[in-house]
């Protein structure tokens, strides 16, 4: 009886990461200044920063940020398993065994996205300088004088 007692608070109290986390993760996009549009290597598109778009926690990505008259900025998001997806699958081992580790996985519920909140300074183009040369004036009058 203590067995059974034991196994099923060890089942009510870990959780798959599925379940406690989910297979998405928000991921915020800002940029400085505001207002710049971002596109993924996904193909999500924001029209203007700041914006926040639903990906998946398995999904690694390229963000290109936009704004005329700046240069535009590539940030690399990649994926990491985070610390409440390592204690959940530490969970799934003791209470579960490999299904859940192997359903989390699958579904990268163990995973967060890094950097996250995504964070672009855009720099300002600026316009080539043209060299100064000075300009030959005609003096009028006398010639000498």
């Amino acid at each position: 009886m203590r067995l059974f007692l034991t196994v099923a608070v060890a089942l009510s109290v870990s959780a798959c990461g599925t379940v406690t986390r989910g297979s998405n993760e928000d991921v915020t996009f800002n940029s400085e200044p505001a207002g710049a549009k971002v596109t993924t290597s996904t193909g999500l598109v924001c029209p203007a920063t700041p914006c926040t778009f639903p990906i998946s926690r398995k999904q690694e990505f390229i963000a290109t940020f936009e704004m005329p008259g700046h240069h535009p900025q590539q940030i690399e998001v990649k994926t990491e398993v985070s610390g409440g997806g390592a204690a959940g699958m530490a969970g799934n081992v003791v209470a579960g065994g490999l299904i859940g580790v192997a359903v989390d996985a699958s579904t990268g519920a163990s995973y967060d996205h890094t950097p996250n909140p995504v964070f672009a300074r855009m720099v300002p183009i600026r316009p080539e300088r043209q060299p100064v040369v000075p300009s030959r004036q005609r003096r009028s009058g006398t010639p000498g004088v």
